[in-house]
């Protein structure tokens, strides 16, 4: 399964890339498949790739959910009987 994160753009850099972070992690990735991106923009990463841009209230409602799945997922997997 593939899965899309919103992250956020901390500096464009030359040739279509773009500085992101995500909770803390930086990663430079590509922007070539969107036509600008701003410093402060939140794109949907895929594979290294901006492939989308969102508003910064459904970027940031998504990596709450997010966050309520990881909890979730480690909640669950410490019900297991070992």
């Amino acid at each position: 399964m593939c899965l899309a994160i919103p992250v956020r753009v901390v500096a464009v850099l030359p040739n279509q890339r773009a500085m992101i972070d995500l909770s803390g992690v930086r990663k430079e990735i590509s922007t070539a498949l969107l036509d600008s991106v701003e410093v402060g923009d939140y794109v949907i990463l895929h594979v290294g790739y901006a492939i989308g841009k969102l508003d910064a209230e459904e970027a940031l409602r998504t990596l709450a959910l997010f966050g309520e799945l990881a909890k979730f997922e480690s909640t669950s997997a410490e019900a297991l009987p070992s």
